[in-house]
């Protein structure tokens, strides 16, 4: 039996297989070049999400056929590092702060993870460090205790610290064995609609690229990357995303700014803006969070709670580690989990720890959640209802570890025996050729652009939802974190 990473993740999904056929890839020799099959991975999130988008737009706009869906390496890899390529006036964005790294325990390494303010006091408190402590102090803290121990008590402390574990301990976690009990993709059907139904989207605009999307109304719960990122292709698809913050919890701003690209922005309390919130809800067609599993149900927003309440409501819900095992209401981030899972020994060794060539668990599930809200609403047009998504980065992470299988060479027998049925090098139907196809990935110049912005001249990474007829590029530049009013563009 032949591996086939796109193949699988549209069963998943519940899509048609008969639509693999109009999908064709661009192979380019070093993206994402990794120990492991991160490219494979990475195409066909991006794959999938690209003929989810072609097939809910052919069903709206009432086509013949599924638009052709082209998947280039070159353009999944430079995406998939997004972050690394904003340029605002020129200056790069600011990476992870100094004390978000691997340390030396006694027993091995630890990962933490301190980019926002709040994370950094807590990791301190954890450690009993002065809040001017700096790496140099950290350093000397870890250096006596067990990566085990500084892990749990800093979790304790609202912190987040991680101790590298080797693929053969991970297998062997609880939290491990939770999420091999779990698909990829989680898919909840809502009941039946009664009276209610969901809110008539608008005609397709006339003109113009085909928007999928165009009209849908998307409420973001998200932070950081994985869940921006869906949101932020759901904009590019035609949804009217708006960003809900609280007021207490800024967003850094060139993460913003890097995720920001076609949605508006504002800042809203739950407890004393609750009103405004559920005049939102109330005529959203998806909600998608981002929180730690359970932050939110205090308001009545769980998922469940949700999908309830709005007839036709899309819910989809991103968490680190799942929603239930051990570690189900842990924080994390990717970096963590590939610290957790394996990933670092694998990339690197025990000795010396590694990373994957970009944060793959993040953008990789970021794609697969914008794929599953699609899929939901393509569902919707037919039956009228809504229902549940949910997405992990430790359950992608392992399906790159265990699922897809070990890179081989591009253009290998082994290699073109995974590729999925009915793909090809070559162009998809309706997509005019590349000249460049077949070419190695040394730069990312192709699929790089600029524009301004409020921000300044603002330079980006390109989409890399590619299909026949579709948009090439956000039609909104990012503005100002909480900026926008708290209503519907």
């Amino acid at each position: 039996m032949t591996h086939a990473p796109m193949a699988a993740v549209w069963e998943e999904l519940g899509g048609d297989p008969a639509l693999l056929s109009g999908v064709s890839t661009v192979e380019r020799a070093g993206a994402l070049e990794a120990v492991l099959p991160v490219r494979e991975l990475a195409r066909a999130c991006v794959g999938a999400c690209a003929l989810a988008a072609a097939e809910l737009g052919a069903g709206r706009a009432g086509l013949a056929r599924v638009p052709g869906v082209r998947v280039d390496d070159g353009a999944v890899a430079t995406a998939f590092v997004s972050e690394r390529h904003l340029r605002i006036d020129g200056r790069a964005p600011v990476g992870f702060a100094p004390l978000s790294r691997f340390w030396r325990t006694a027993d091995g390494w630890v990962r933490t993870h301190a980019n926002y303010p709040h994370h950094r006091a807590r990791l301190l408190d954890a450690l009993g460090a002065p809040d001017d402590a700096d790496a140099q102090d950290v350093a000397a803290l870890l250096a006596g205790r067990s990566a085990r121990e500084v892990e749990e008590s800093v979790y304790r402390a609202g912190g987040l610290a991680v101790a590298l574990r080797a693929p053969e301990e991970w297998a062997r976690h609880e939290q491990r064995l939770a999420l091999a009990r779990r698909p990829l993709i989680e898919r909840d059907g809502a009941p039946a609609p009664g009276g209610a139904r969901p809110r008539a989207l608008p005609p397709l605009p006339d003109g113009g690229p085909l928007l999928p999307a165009a009209g849908v109304r998307v409420l973001d719960l998200t932070r950081v990357i994985a869940g921006p990122v869906a949101t932020r292709t759901l904009a590019l698809l035609g949804a009217n995303v708006l960003r809900v913050d609280g007021p207490r919890l800024p967003e850094d701003p060139d993460a913003h700014a890097d995720t920001g690209f076609g949605k508006r922005s504002t800042v809203l309390d739950l407890a004393a803006d609750r009103g405004a919130f559920e005049e939102l809800l109330a005529s959203a067609d998806v909600v998608v969070t981002g929180y730690r599993p359970g932050s939110l149900d205090r308001f009545g927003l769980s998922p469940e709670a949700l999908a309830e309440r709005v007839p036709g409501l899309v819910v989809a819900q991103v968490s680190a580690w799942g929603t239930y095992g051990p570690w189900g209401g842990r924080r994390g981030f990717d970096s963590l989990v590939q610290v957790a899972t394996g990933i670092a020994v694998t990339e690197g060794s025990p000795e010396r720890p590694g990373a994957l060539p970009a944060q793959a668990l993040d953008h990789g599930t970021g794609y697969l959640l914008a794929a599953a809200v699609l899929r939901a609403l393509t569902g919707r047009a037919e039956s009228g209802r809504g229902g549940v998504v949910r997405l992990a980065l430790a359950r992608t992470a392992m399906w790159l570890t265990d699922g897809i299988g070990r890179r081989e060479a591009p253009g290998s027998a082994a290699d073109a025996s995974r590729r999925e049925p009915g793909t090809t090098a070559g162009p998809s139907p309706g997509c005019p050729p590349d000249p460049s196809a077949g070419e190695p990935y040394d730069r990312p110049d192709a699929w790089l652009s600029e524009r301004s912005s409020p921000f300044g001249r603002l330079g980006h990474a390109l989409p890399p939802v590619s299909f026949e007829g579709g948009p090439a590029d956000w039609s909104r530049a990012p503005g100002p974190w909480g900026t926008d009013p708290a209503r519907w563009a």
